[in-house]
């Protein structure tokens, strides 16, 4: 049985990591108020190019290498997006199982089939299996940025125009709440477009008639590459929120089990002083009772 040093020393032990998980709880909860603006504010602008990427095409019945959708893709890359840091619950093992799952069940299918890893816990993940990535990337929380979702999404697009690679497939996890995340795997090359029109589903059109300057071809190539770099920042800041949320829950329950922790020692610690205590008294009593004999 433990000492009662042993259990002091286990519970101030506890307390000390109950005020550091508390700590990165409220320093999460911050970042996340940030991030949380940041993707409330993002969707609508991501949406609505899209939108108009879709009604421009299907009215004027454009076409163009990014929009032209492959039935059977024999080359596959697919982008993972994780963080650099643990203690996020399952953030990191989701987004990642996914992915491998996706890997075991079509690779005996494709010609083809890399990896880009975003994330320092999914190039670790995948490196115990032996799975290596074209490419790596880390520090997405701290430098994440529209520049840095540009860069890899130019890289992305010259992968996929050079025929590379047939379909483009990114793994993330979307922010829904401060408590809960779910794991997306998203097509992002070729763009579909067949059901996104707005104003198809409200049963208008642009006019044909209506004349572009510059014309439809030129704006669809630019709003494409707009689109696509918006895309990709977009999948990166819902998954940093749900990175800092995720963790923002995983620390809130570790403060909980550390107060439950420090309860049950404590309880502990009583009933053994208490237990001393009496042990004690009694030896005393014992010891004036035979020296009255």
């Amino acid at each position: 049985m433990a000492s009662l040093k042993d259990i002091r020393t286990k519970i101030d032990s506890t307390k000390n990591t109950q005020q550091i998980t508390r700590a990165m709880k409220m320093v999460s909860a911050a970042k996340l108020r940030r991030a949380q603006h940041n993707i409330v504010n993002l969707r609508p602008y991501a949406q609505g190019i899209l939108s108009v990427i879709a009604d421009i095409a299907s009215t004027h019945r454009l076409e163009h290498p990014l929009l032209s959708i492959t039935l059977d893709p024999k080359k596959v890359l697919i982008v993972v997006l994780t963080s650099d840091r643990g203690l996020c619950g399952a953030f990191n093992t989701s987004a990642c199982k996914t992915a491998e799952r996706y890997y075991r069940e079509n690779k005996a299918n494709l010609e083809k089939l890399d990896f880009i890893f975003v994330g320092k816990k999914a190039t670790d993940y995948f490196k115990r299996r032996k799975i290596t990535a074209i490419e790596n990337i880390q520090n997405l929380a701290k430098d994440i940025s529209y520049t840095l979702a540009a860069n890899v999404a130019e890289k992305l697009i010259e992968f996929y125009r050079h025929g590379e690679y047939d379909e483009v497939r990114i793994v993330y996890n979307e922010f829904k709440s401060a408590i809960s995340q779910s794991v997306v795997v998203e097509k992002l090359l070729p763009v579909d477009v067949s059901r996104v029109s707005t104003l198809a589903k409200e049963g208008v059109e642009f006019s044909k008639d209506m004349i572009f300057e510059p014309s439809p071809e030129i704006i669809i190539d630019q709003l494409l590459d707009k689109h696509f770099a918006i895309q990709v920042y977009r999948c990166m800041s819902e998954s940093v929120a749900s990175e800092h949320g995720a963790r923002m829950t995983s620390m809130e329950n570790a403060t909980k089990n550390a107060g439950e922790m420090i309860k049950t020692y404590t309880l502990t610690y009583n009933k053994l002083r208490q237990a001393s205590i009496t042990t004690e008294l009694i030896e005393i009593t014992s010891g004036a009772e035979a020296l009255k004999a």
